[in-house]
């Protein structure tokens, strides 16, 4: 928002640019565009930061986060849209050292250069630390009235958000999922035990409690009304589907290379998150194929299924 602001400011057109994944949506960035009157596109860039993700050149940051690669791979879509959309350079907001493993020096020149568009990657926020650009060179743009942020420190760009009338912002938080421990974990365990990583497979990391019951076979428990919602919906026709007939609990999903193998376990940890007292019986719904049958099972402590859980 803030680069954006500047580089309008010396008359020059901008157009917003979100590339979406499930890892990051563009909700908070319509909004942020939409207070500013910036024209504004969504591109989905799924297919290809899925293989950046599985195979990073440059690693992964803390978790599965292949932050150098990923921001190459949207600094190379960015320049293939110059073209289409009639544009001479891409802006950006980064901010010199702010973030340790994409931002500083070494890997903003790395991250440029692996783009193919080196060049025309301006960074108006830093841009008078950093070597100068095309842009700056043809004179499209003028150096002296961009900036030299750097740091870790959010102060100075609240500062100016504030000194341009910019009231709503969205935290410092990225939002990317791939940053955050638990998602990471279940994204590498999906990794390393699914031969055809489906969207849908990815979505359903985003919800419920996860276990991995045998090879290739992973159940998917509902945490409340919501997220069993989402897990029906998600529900392909190879996939089980299983409930506690008659007691409040969650939708259960077994999904994987043989769900049928691992219906016994899928009902006794369905059982275990319902409502239903300890040691008692219940009857266990499951829908297979458009077919229902029901089991029945004994309710035992949520403890003893904790070494399954992703």
């Amino acid at each position: 928002m803030l680069s954006a602001e500047i580089v309008r400011a010396q008359g020059i057109d901008i157009m917003g640019i979100f590339f979406e994944t499930p890892f990051f949506s563009s909700k908070r960035a319509v909004i942020s565009a939409g207070s500013m009157n910036l024209p504004f596109k969504v591109i989905d860039i799924t297919s290809r930061h899925l293989e950046v993700v599985k195979r990073p050149r440059h690693g992964y940051g803390g978790n599965m986060n292949p932050c150098i690669d990923c921001h190459a791979l949207m600094f190379r879509i960015a320049g293939e849209l110059l073209s289409r959309e009639g544009a001479d350079f891409i802006v950006t907001g980064e901010v010199l050292g702010q973030r340790p493993m994409s931002q500083n020096r070494g890997s903003l020149d790395l991250i440029a250069k692996e783009s193919g568009f080196a060049d025309l990657v301006l960074r108006p926020l830093s841009a008078r630390r950093l070597p100068i650009t095309l842009p700056e060179k043809k004179g499209w743009i003028n150096r002296d009235l961009l900036l030299d942020f750097y740091g870790r420190s959010r102060k100075p760009q609240m500062a100016l958000a504030r000194r341009l009338g910019i009231k709503d912002y969205p935290a410092p938080a990225g939002g990317c999922l791939l940053t955050e421990k638990v998602f990471s974990r279940r994204l590498k365990d999906l990794f390393d035990n699914m031969d055809d990583v489906l969207i849908r497979d990815i979505e359903l990391l985003k919800v419920g409690r996860h276990f991995n019951v045998g090879p290739g076979a992973k159940v998917v428990v509902g945490r409340n009304e919501r997220e069993n919602k989402v897990i029906i919906a998600h529900a392909r026709d190879r996939d089980i589907v299983l409930s506690v007939a008659g007691i409040p609990g969650p939708t259960t999903l077994v999904t994987g290379r043989n769900p049928s193998e691992f219906v016994r376990i899928a009902g006794s940890i369905t059982a275990a998150y319902s409502d239903a007292r300890q040691d008692e019986y219940v009857t266990v719904k499951i829908v297979s194929e458009g077919e229902s049958f029901f089991i029945k099972t004994a309710v035992t402590e949520k403890k003893d299924f904790f070494s399954f859980m992703i």
